[in-house]
């Protein structure tokens, strides 16, 4: 197809038209570009978030494994496009590189992570905000609650915040960080994420939802009296419509005609540590169970000694550099040199996930304390302790097989074996804990068939065999886009790519977990396992993910024993079912938590402080119990009730939703193709039937733009992607839209068409005029319209219809000197103002939808807080009277005086509250009305028009 620079233009703005809030259009730049191919329920969750121009937000609370990551990255790509881009990401620690990661391969999207060491950093360099940035921010929740000024002070575009149901209990004075975080961003626009919304309590439901809309619900007075026990039907309805614009939920069972879901199939290889190797782990348990110990830093005793257990059981190696670092640092107190934070680094290179659980661990209640006043009492115990640790690191660095590494090679075979017998490819993740095991099971592997397709992934990948990985994938990609200018997540790529291409086995630490995607590997072993069930969850997810075509086979290393690590994996085998079935870990298991890291804390006092086996076995009966009683089926079933569909309603959805969807993909796609063709013309050569083109020129110099080979689609290996929103599309659109054009002939060329098109039929042979003009209205929001006006020589007028199908046909050019004609103009101008006025009609009717669901919201919020205030009279007058009933059996004066006084004062307030019920109530109404006078100011219609061209047509 031949296109002239008038489709060109007319392309150009339909590619870039701001649409309403509930139009699925508005969505189109992320679902052309994302990176991923998009599910129907992902697209209706991102256009539900704000399909009200009013709506502060929503809470998205989709069962796990249906994406809810996509979905909030579909919201934040759509922000990218508006130029919104003050975005901030409050998520868990362990959570944020996984962000990070996704964030740029499935959307494009650059994000920084804000820690202590970055925020301090940017803070040295310069006195602004480190939070106020274009660019996404993410941070933990600690770390969002402890900079909540810095946070309040940027104007947020969007606020997300996943594992939400962490903030459920914000209306509980205790919850300090929810508290803080919530007026933080009060006044923003916020996506909350989460698959347990409701857990124990309604109250959970009141917490989150006033997180993100103050007015959908009264205070927590009024709320409890309406919803808490939801035996009245009415009661029950109204909390389901009151939710109904705030939260959405999808089940799995209602997506299985979009998603292939894989099973897991779990193997436990089982080992006996050696008589030295117990030896080993008996006496370091015993030392860190002493009540003194100097090497340990008081401030983080508790995180130190989980940490140092779980390098215990990682391997002898990585327990035995840690025992030398804390040799270091009792030396240096025994000198009374100053401490350096060496342990800290020594600790995070070996242990990867030592800074997020730093992070996480804040609020453990450990106070600093000055570790380098050593006392001359203090320094003949810290002889003794040096004389003990040399004596333990000599013991592990005498070990120099493992038996758990010996093992290794059968739980390979065995796993390879049943991989192969699913049909999956030969690759295995095998996930460790510790930097130092990780190179431990490098020697091991090497010595084997293995040797030569082994590659390691970690925090640093600064090996030799990830230096020569990455050294090649440079060189093949260079000059690409895939080379991203970020040299950490380009030899991440270098690694993933080596390993599905070419390598059998990844030796992966903690790093892998987060952020990479390796659902072409069907077996992943757990060399060591986590105790936080989260973190499981994670590895696995790596691998049984969408996009897994076969099983995944899960193998779990296990010590016979220890009767504490064969409670643990009992617990997340049977308990969090973390290993077998479809789906992995159950929301409600997960929600029941809360948080993983509070979990690992307590399993970690339970290998602390119980000796026995008896011990051991009932402070795990003790902790499963307490996980039963957070599940109350009773609260899953209200929760059914309140925040599902009906599935035969959700599939009708999805299934237009879906067509829909597709529809206005090919129509942008076509538009994006066509017009990269006009303009590359002399810039590159085009293959044709394939999308793809090759750049010999960078038509735009001052721009940073990759020549070579460009092709449109995802996940492509040999070319730079073309999409919408790459720099080349977006300066091409844009040099489209602001060219001038003069009034010209285009005959479009109909009978060179392969299409039937009906609706042109009578056009053909047939002449006459036509404007295009962008109409902008800015009420609630901004929206872009195209009129579409057309006559005939003879005075007749097109169709809307007609004049957007002469724009599929091809056309020439014929220049033209005259003018337009005023009786033309005339009949131009007035089916222009014809159609304005319609599109304005349409639009004010449009808000008034929006307008009156707020009103409707305002008006029960006014309410609930009028009845609120008479909630606390009534509650008065039972208080008082119950208060009398007791005074009449008190028999000692002094306190019958004392009674009659409380009573006094008790009845002195409720007379107070009484008088100023009525004002009160008024006042609960000028707000109302104040809130109303807002939003009627900006129903208003500003207008804007401009032409986009006007021309001379025939159709041949």
């Amino acid at each position: 197809m031949n296109i002239t620079e008038y489709h060109a233009k007319y392309y150009a703005y339909e590619l870039t038209k701001r649409y309403s809030s509930d139009n699925l259009e508005k969505l189109i730049t992320p679902l052309m570009d994302a990176q991923v191919d998009l599910n129907p329920h992902q697209v209706e969750a991102a256009l539900f978030a704000f399909k009200s121009p009013l709506s502060k937000g929503a809470l998205l609370a989709d069962e796990v494994g249906l994406g809810k990551t996509i979905e909030a990255g579909i919201l934040i790509s759509q922000k990218w496009a508006e130029r919104k881009r003050k975005i901030l990401i409050i998520l868990p620690s362990n959570l944020r590189n996984q962000w990070n990661q996704e964030l740029y391969d499935k959307f494009f999207l650059t994000s920084t992570i804000l820690e202590s060491k970055s925020f301090n950093a940017h803070l040295k360099i310069s006195n602004e905000n480190p939070f106020d940035r274009d660019e996404i921010v993410l941070c933990s929740y600690y770390f969002a609650r402890n900079k909540a000024e810095y946070i309040r002070n940027v104007r947020w575009d969007l606020v997300v915040i996943d594992e939400a149901h962490r903030l459920r209990n914000v209306y509980k004075p205790s919850n300090k960080i929810a508290k803080a975080i919530q007026e933080a961003i009060s006044s923003y626009p916020k996506v909350l994420l989460t698959a347990t919304p409701l857990q124990n309590t309604l109250l959970e439901l009141y917490g989150l939802i006033s997180f993100i809309d103050d007015f959908t619900f009264g205070d927590i007075k009024s709320y409890k009296a309406q919803f808490s026990k939801l035996t009245n039907e009415d009661n029950f309805d109204d909390l389901k419509a009151r939710l109904a614009p705030v939260c959405k939920r999808t089940l799995r069972r209602q997506v299985l005609e979009y998603i292939r879901y894989t099973n897991r199939i779990p193997i436990t290889q089982e080992f006996i540590p050696t008589e030295e190797e117990q030896e080993l782990y008996d006496v370091v348990s015993g030392y860190l169970r002493r009540q003194n110990l100097y090497a340990l830093p008081a401030s983080q005793r508790h995180l130190i000694t989980l940490i140092l257990r779980k390098l215990l059981s990682s391997s002898t190696f990585a327990i035995a550099g840690t025992l030398t670092s804390l040799l270091y640092r009792l030396n240096a107190k025994l000198k009374r040199v100053k401490v350096k934070p060496e342990m800290d680094d020594d600790l995070g290179q070996d242990f990867e996930s030592y800074e997020e659980l730093k992070d996480e661990w804040q609020e453990n209640g450990d106070t600093p304390s000055d570790e380098n006043i050593v006392t001359e009492e203090e320094l003949e115990a810290i002889g003794e302790e040096i004389n003990d640790l040399q004596r333990f690191r000599d013991l592990a660095e005498s070990i120099t097989h493992n038996a758990k590494g010996k093992e290794l090679l059968i739980a390979l075979k065995t796993g390879f074996s049943k991989a192969k017998e699913l049909g999956a490819n030969e690759k295995a993740v095998i996930f460790t804990e510790s930097r130092r095991t990780q190179e431990y099971l490098l020697s091991v592997l090497s010595n084997t068939e293995y040797k030569g397709r082994i590659v390691l992934f970690n925090g640093s990948n600064n090996d030799e065999i990830s230096k020569a990985i990455y050294k090649e994938w440079f060189d093949f990609h260079n000059g690409t886009d895939k080379v991203t200018g970020s040299k950490t997540a380009d030899i991440r790529s270098a690694i993933v790519d080596c390993f599905k291409n070419r390598a059998t086995i990844m030796i992966a630490t903690e790093a892998a977990a987060e952020g990479i995607n390796l659902q072409f590997c069907s077996l992943v072993i757990n060399y060591d396992l986590p105790w936080n069930p989260q973190r499981i969850e994670q590895r696995i997810g790596r691998c049984h993910r969408y996009g897994q075509k076969y099983d995944v086979v899960v193998v779990n290393f296990l010590n016979k024993k220890n009767a504490a690590d064969v409670r643990v994996h009992e617990l997340l085998s049977e308990k969090f079912k973390l290993f077998s079935g479809v789906f992995g870990a159950s929301d409600e298991i997960l929600g029941s938590i809360e948080s993983g890291v509070d979990f690992e804390k307590r399993i970690a006092r339970i290998y602390q402080e119980c000796r026995t086996e008896e011990e051991i076995q009932a402070s795990f009966d003790a902790l499963q119990k307490d996980m039963e009683m957070e599940i109350d089926e009773k609260m899953k079933l209200t929760r059914k009730n309140l925040l599902e569909n009906f599935d035969e309603e959700v599939h009708e959805k999805l299934k237009v939703n879906l067509a829909e969807s597709k529809e206005y993909l090919s129509k942008h796609e076509n538009w994006l193709w066509q017009i990269t063709r006009y303009y590359l013309e002399p810039y590159a050569d085009f293959i044709t039937g394939d999308h793809s083109f090759t750049l010999r020129q960078n038509p735009f110099p001052e721009e940073k733009i990759h020549k070579g080979p460009y092709k449109v689609g995802k996940n492509i290996e040999d070319a730079n992607i073309y999409r919408i929103g790459h720099p080349l599309a977006q300066r091409i659109i844009n040099s489209c839209k602001s060219s001038d054009l003069l009034l010209q002939q285009l005959t479009f060329n109909y009978s060179d068409t392969a299409k039937k098109i009906s609706i042109l039929d009578p056009l053909i042979g047939k002449s006459g005029w036509l404007s295009l003009v962008t109409l902008t209205i800015d009420s609630f929001e901004t929206e872009d319209y195209i009129l579409f006006c057309g006559i005939t020589d003879n005075g007749k007028e097109l169709d809307i219809e007609q004049v957007q199908r002469l724009f599929s046909l091809s056309a020439s050019v014929t220049p033209f000197i005259d003018k337009m004609p005023d009786n033309v103009s005339d009949n131009i101008n007035k089916m222009i103002h014809r159609q304005e006025m319609d599109i304005l009609q349409s639009n004010a009717e449009h808000n008034g939808s929006f307008f009156d669901a707020e009103l409707e919201k305002l008006d029960k919020w006014a309410e609930d807080i009028k009845n609120s205030i008479e909630i606390e009279l009534k509650q008065l007058d039972k208080d008082i009277k119950a208060r009398k009933t007791e005074a009449k059996k008190i028999l000692k004066l002094d306190e019958k005086v004392k009674a009659q006084k409380e009573i006094k004062d008790m009845e002195k307030k409720r007379n107070t509250l009484r008088q100023n019920l009525y004002q009160a109530q008024d006042e609960v109404d000028d707000k109302k009305e104040r809130l109303i006078e807002e939003i009627e100011s900006r129903l208003k219609q500003k207008i804007e028009k401009a032409e986009l061209f006007t021309i001379i047509w025939s159709v041949i």
